[in-house]
């Protein structure tokens, strides 16, 4: 077998073992988006029935009719969309900083910010509590936004990115008698939309469903975000699968249509981003 047969064969196998292993993560969204057109006897049917015989759609408004899933969606939609613009607006400032400003213990002060990925949000959730407590921000757009607002791993993407900017861009704007903020809005973020595209993605998937913080600051009901609703629901109606199924189904839409929209960006952002130091 010469090399040219070998690599054609080894593409084979690597576009092959690909697709098996898409469809491995996505069978159980397939299984759900199935499950929810179904009837609740024919969910636990064997042999499975990986298409319904006969789709019910009534699934969707009857599930969705049973708690305020509308405001659910609106708050899960506010809490996500402010969230993402405080980490591309914030993280990209401070990245941007970091890059390319030279003053001391700049990386102590970044190698300090990485460390803070390591801890998990049940470690700081109660310090959070506490400060948002006094703040006044409990049961409030705010809680639920501030805390989020700025992420380690956010000012650590965007500054890999702006690392790797000319610097001559920024001195010819300086030059020119840009000032450093006019520098940052005119010439820094034009050149990073495809690390921005990413950082928006993951943000929005991150904060679209998020559960554990909304549920340890919000109690009243018309701020509940959609992962809460959808936890009530199972709560609730615990037997009733199909709708569960119809209302997760929905949950979905937002971060489908936010990666169709910056699908190319995103992965784009991600190849040129270097995760390096």
């Amino acid at each position: 077998m010469n090399a040219k047969t070998r690599s054609r064969v080894l593409g084979w196998v690597v576009t092959l073992l690909t697709v098996a292993g898409a469809a491995f993560v996505l069978l159980p969204y397939f299984w759900m988006v199935s499950s929810s057109f179904k009837t609740q006897d024919a969910i636990f049917r064997l042999p499975l029935e990986w298409m319904p015989r006969e789709p019910r759609w009534q699934n969707y408004p009857s599930a969705l009719g049973r708690f305020p899933f509308g405001v659910y969606f609106f708050n899960s939609t506010v809490m996500a969309l402010a969230v993402m613009a405080g980490n591309l607006f914030f993280g990209s400032l401070a990245a941007y900083g970091l890059a390319k400003f030279r003053f001391p213990l700049r990386e102590l002060c970044f190698r300090a910010m990485l460390s803070t990925l390591m801890l998990p949000l049940e470690i700081l959730l109660v310090p959070t509590f506490l400060v948002v407590r006094q703040l006044g921000l409990l049961d409030s757009y705010g809680g639920l936004i501030v805390p989020l607002a700025v992420d380690a791993f956010g000012i650590f993407l965007m500054r890999q990115y702006i690392t790797d900017l000319p610097d001559s861009l920024i001195e010819a704007a300086r030059l020119d008698g840009c000032t450093e903020f006019g520098i940052y809005w005119r010439i820094v973020l034009p050149n990073c939309r495809p690390a921005l595209a990413a950082l928006a993605v993951l943000s929005f998937r991150e904060n679209w469903d998020q559960f554990l913080w909304p549920l340890v600051i919000i109690s009243k009901e018309a701020l509940k975000t959609f992962p809460l609703g959808l936890a009530q629901f199972e709560g609730f109606h615990s037997a009733s699968y199909h709708e569960m199924m119809a209302a997760a189904a929905v949950g979905m839409i937002p971060m489908i249509l936010l990666f169709l929209l910056f699908q190319r960006a995103f992965v784009r952002g991600l190849t040129l981003t270097g995760l390096k130091e």
